[in-house]
């Protein structure tokens, strides 16, 4: 049995890797801002109320996992506000930085909360997106969400390096095109992106730390 800590937990992708991981016995750790009945059927252990972005929430959450230790990390909380060139008006600049907090700033804030969680050959899962490619942008437009995606590409690079000396794997994971309540219901489902993402962490490792990969194995531009 290996340890869990997922993030966004409640729906969607995040509650998809708490029922395949409860389905294979492993001890989950499940982190939300509101629970959801979906979770709440499910066998592991619900911590809700803790919002990434607040370090006060996120300190006793760390006080009451002391001492456990996390085989892997999942960061997969994240927020989607679309402003595209015609929209750059000052609320989308402030939705920006909302994203900036969640998607980039969110995962790096967590991960020093429970660095001492983590021991060797432990390992972090960043969910992020190609949208974060610089080199895959080939329509413009998602300002915010495209910025906040490559910032937290490259604080998951960082972490590979600075956890390196620990044996502590970090990779950053595209789901793919899924079909949730951000795309609207278009794109693969959900099940098969979290198969995927999940065989992904299970590659993971020293050799290939600090890499962007999709769910279905393909190494993916910056």
């Amino acid at each position: 049995m290996q340890s869990y800590l997922v993030t966004g937990a409640n729906r969607g992708i995040g509650l998809e890797f708490c029922r395949q991981l409860a389905a294979r016995n492993e001890e989950i750790f499940a982190v939300c801002r509101t629970s959801s009945d979906e979770l709440a059927a499910l066998d592991v252990t619900v911590y809700d109320g803790i919002d990434v972005n607040d370090p006060v929430a996120l300190e006793p959450l760390a006080l009451e996992l002391d001492c456990i230790d996390i085989d892997v990390l999942i960061h997969n909380a994240g927020s989607y506000e679309r402003a595209d060139w015609d929209e750059l008006d000052e609320e989308a600049f402030a939705a920006a930085e909302r994203m900036f907090r969640t998607n980039a700033l969110g995962p790096l804030r967590l991960t020093r909360a429970f660095r001492d969680n983590l021991y060797e050959n432990s390992k972090i899962a960043i969910i992020t997106s190609l949208m974060g490619s610089m080199t895959d942008n080939g329509s413009g437009g998602s300002y915010g969400y495209r910025m906040s995606k490559a910032a937290v590409n490259a604080a998951g690079v960082s972490l590979a390096r600075d956890l390196a000396s620990r044996t502590i794997s970090v990779g950053m994971l595209h789901p793919g095109m899924v079909a949730t309540d951000m795309t609207g219901g278009r794109g693969i489902s959900v099940e098969e992106s979290v198969r995927g993402l999940l065989a992904r962490i299970e590659e993971l490792g020293p050799e290939n730390t600090g890499r962007f990969w999709h769910q279905d194995g393909r190494e993916l531009p910056w």
